[in-house]
């Protein structure tokens, strides 16, 4: 397969934290598959001043929530339906169904509505002005939509919760291990990628039932909403913090010192999900931490504004 290849010059200036602008993004989510999904979605869509959300697309997703990846999207696809409702958002021509399967072979897109979406948006947008891929699940749409057409390179760039830290000893995470054919689309295509680890990164955003009831409960709909579905993820909450690792993504786009990042090498994915580096590979962005106190205070005083 085939795909443009960039100057490091373009590469490194795509790469630069969008700080200063509003950003034009859209939002790949499989988010029936956890709680910090519904978190990531309000966060971005109630941060109108630095996010413009153009689509969100239902990723798939299969574990003990679905009978298959394609029933995992079908769930995600009712979940954002759920949350835009709240929000009082119309649903037509701004969310999306996504792949209902992961990807059959290392250069064979699964075909969706959401991806041809993503194409016909990316390909649309002006060279100045790049359309910021946000996914925080398997990343089956993105590489698909990649696949299908792969000048969209020159005109995206993909933030991906994807992986473990690349010191970490493997890399066996769930957004990466469903679709490792989709990874290595991403990894290997030269698209800009900026990496959001799971493990050693994202894993710092913790929170507690008690500070969901005390700065979201009671906020308008969405703010039950995410407290119902923060409650009913444990049915122990004594000494219990959840990791909200999907908003890590968002607040990268919204403030990108609060997820500081550095250029490295773009990894390899091995057969046996481990990182590998190869000094003569590409430059992606890459996040080494997360501040969770700004991150959490912006997201809980957004949920309480106009509820």
């Amino acid at each position: 397969m085939k795909f443009p290849v960039l100057s490091d010059e373009f590469r490194v200036k795509r790469l630069a934290p969008p700080k200063g602008k509003t950003v034009r993004m859209v939002l790949d989510t499989d988010t029936y598959n956890e709680i910090d999904d519904q978190f990531a979605v309000v966060y971005a869509l109630k941060s109108p001043d630095r996010l413009r959300v153009e689509a969100l697309y239902a990723a798939p997703f299969f574990n003990e929530l679905s009978s298959g990846p394609a029933d995992g999207m079908e769930k995600s696809y009712d979940e954002l339906l759920r949350i835009v409702g709240h929000l009082g958002i119309t649903p037509e021509r701004f969310v999306y169904k996504g792949a209902r399967t992961y990807l059959p072979g290392a250069f064979e897109p699964a075909h969706s509505e959401a991806a041809l979406d993503l194409v016909e948006r990316a390909m649309a947008s002006s060279d100045d002005d790049p359309l910021y891929v946000t996914a925080i699940g398997a990343i089956t749409n993105v590489a698909s939509a990649i696949l299908i057409e792969p000048r969209i390179i020159e005109k995206i760039v993909v933030v991906w919760l994807g992986g473990h830290a690349l010191h970490w000893p493997n890399t066996n995470e769930f957004n990466l291990q469903q679709d490792v054919h989709a990874a290595r689309v991403v990894f290997d295509s030269g698209v800009p990628l900026v990496l959001v680890p799971c493990m050693g990164v994202a894993s710092h955003l913790q929170t507690t039932l008690a500070e969901i009831r005390a700065f979201v409960q009671g906020r308008g709909a969405i703010g039950d909403f995410l407290h119902d579905t923060f409650e009913r993820c444990s049915k122990d909450h004594f000494g219990y913090s959840r990791v909200i690792w999907d908003i890590s993504t968002v607040a990268y786009l919204i403030e990108p010192d609060w997820v500081p990042t550095t250029l490295a090498f773009s990894p390899v994915l091995t057969d046996q999900l481990t990182w590998s580096t190869d000094a003569s590979r590409h430059l992606i962005r890459y996040a080494f931490f997360a501040h969770r106190d700004p991150i959490f205070k912006d997201l809980f005083r957004k949920i309480a504004r106009d509820a």
